[in-house]
Parts: structure tokens; sequence; C-alpha cells
């Protein structure tokens, strides 16, 4: 069983910067993609960026895309999201995701296990 664990959420100002991480455990990292998804208030959970096993690929969403980065350390088995020029917008949960695919996952039932979350608040 793998267990994700997120860390960095906060309240920020538009226009600045947070970055995620999540540690994994249970498994070897080099054997998981991983993945980050957000779900606003009344909407559903979307995709924001994901990264394969070996980090030579990467895929965002179109809203993030120029502004978000998405990496791994696989000696440290975490995965990080650096959000740069946020916006109100990307106010939500953000939660750390993991497959056993050897590929870029966009899709989210190709997922298998999901962290907690952690909030992101972005202020205007």
């Amino acid at each position: 069983q793998v267990q994700l664990v997120e860390s960095g959420g906060g309240l920020v100002q538009a226009g600045g910067s947070l970055r995620l991480s999540c540690a994994a455990s249970g498994r070897t990292f080099t054997s998981l993609g991983m993945g980050w998804f957000r779900q606003a208030p009344g909407k559903e959970r979307e995709f924001v960026a994901a990264i394969s096993r070996s980090r030579s690929s990467t895929y965002y969403a179109d809203s993030v895309r120029g502004r978000f980065t998405i990496s791994r350390d696989n000696a440290k088995n975490t995965v990080y999201l650096q959000m740069n020029t946020l916006k109100p917008e990307d106010t939500a949960v953000y939660y750390c995701a993991a497959n056993n695919q050897d590929m870029v996952v966009i899709r989210e039932n190709l997922y298998d296990y999901w962290g907690q979350g952690t909030q992101v608040t972005v202020s205007s």
C-alpha cells in the first residue's frame, strides 16, 4: 500500500508562489508515476500536472502551463509542485496521486493512490 502525504499549502496573495510537496512511502518510488490534481469549492476534481517514473516526461493542464512546474526527487521519495504567479482561481484543495503506469497519466481514474490533500488559498 502506498501512502502519500502532502504539505506546503497555505494562504498567498495573487502573484505569489508556493511549493507543494508530496512524500511517498510503502512502495519503491521509482515504480510510481505521480500527479497533482485539485478541487475547488463546488467543482469537480481536475488534473493539474503529471510526471513519469523516470522524470523524462511531464504534462500540464492548459490553465497552469507556464506557471506551475512538477518535479520529483527519487532519492527523497518526493514529488513537488512549484506554483508561480498564482491567481485567485488557483484556490483549491490540491491532491497528490500515484499510479502504476509507465507513462504520464492524465486521467484521474488511472491513479491508484491518493493523498489527503492540502489547501491552497490565493487572495486577490
